[in-house]
């Protein structure tokens, strides 16, 4: 039988992990500091563990982390990482050095199921759900580990489609047993779902950015399917509901495309929609996909817009 990861267990969780190699409760927090604080790579390093303790461990666990298998720098410095995933896929991870800031930016699938046709991803199909271990991974297996500032879901996947795994991420993130960040240095990013907004709102305090992308209803469904599931008014009218002000930021992203988002037009009633709320806009140029019937819009548009 496969061994069981503990990347990604809470204390309880740890708990009955003790329970099982005949540890007490205690271990339970030892458990937890080697993994979220100390990342170790094997059981057996955990050395105020008993002997038997660990070998008992060692028979039924594992930590669950495992090295990149591919690694490309850009020369901008931005690092792309490829992770196999327990259940057979491969995701990417993408670290990204600003100055004093370092972002690594996470997936949480394999594919995605929401069919944007700017995005590459989206175009893949969908390959299953990250578990939590393949999730934490990311972060725990990088070779910038110890540099980085924040951390974003904006890579592989929608996150509020597999939002019980993130979720936990997010928990072991901000956790004083875990990695004991602020909400403020985590952001998830989404299309938005009808059923998995309200509960990003309510069940964490991380930053929230939204991918818009055209302001208008039937254009946006042309090119990101899930429109038509959960039409972005309704979005904005939950969104209005919470208080942006105060240690939590609502951003919005917007891909622009030459010919396609990028008029005047569409700058007034992306500033119509948005004036309720107190947010920000971030521009990103579009990059060529092959075969793609969109183009990157030229630099004076992305001036001009700014």
């Amino acid at each position: 039988m496969a061994r069981i990861p503990m990347l990604g267990m809470t204390p309880e969780e740890l708990r009955e992990v003790a329970a099982y190699a005949g540890l007490p409760n205690f271990a339970a927090g030892q458990m937890a500091r080697w993994l979220y604080v100390r990342h170790v790579r094997q059981t057996d390093e955990m050395s105020d563990i008993s002997k038997l303790g660990r070998e008992r461990l060692a028979e039924a666990y594992t930590i669950g982390c495992t090295e990149p298998e591919e690694r490309h720098e850009a020369a901008d410095g931005t690092v792309k990482y490829l992770f196999a995933t327990r259940g057979g896929g491969h995701v990417e991870t993408v670290f990204i050095p600003d100055d004093d800031r370092a972002t690594l930016c996470v997936s949480c699938q394999v594919g995605c199921r929401m069919a944007c046709k700017f995005c590459m991803t989206g175009r893949q199909g969908f390959g299953g759900d990250l578990d939590v271990a393949d999730i934490m991974n990311q972060i725990y297996s990088v070779p910038e580990r110890e540099r980085l500032t924040n951390i974003v879901f904006m890579g592989q996947g929608e996150p509020l489609d597999n939002w019980d795994n993130v979720l936990r991420a997010t928990e072991i993130l901000t956790s004083s047993w875990g990695y004991a960040w602020s909400p403020k240095r985590v952001t998830i990013s989404t299309v938005g779902t009808r059923k998995g907004l309200p509960r990003l709102l309510a069940e964490t305090k991380c930053h929230v950015a939204v991918s818009l992308h055209n302001p208008f209803p039937a254009e946006r469904a042309e090119m990101m399917p899930a429109e038509r599931g959960f039409p972005l008014t309704e979005m904005l009218a939950q969104l209005r509901t919470v208080d942006w002000t105060h240690q939590r930021r609502l951003s919005f992203e917007y891909i622009v495309i030459n010919g396609v988002n990028d008029s005047p037009t569409h700058a007034r009633e992306l500033a119509r929609l948005l004036a309720p709320l107190d947010c920000r806009v971030n521009l990103i140029r579009f990059h060529q996909l092959p075969d793609s019937p969109y183009r990157p819009a030229p630099e004076e548009t992305m001036v001009w817009l700014r």
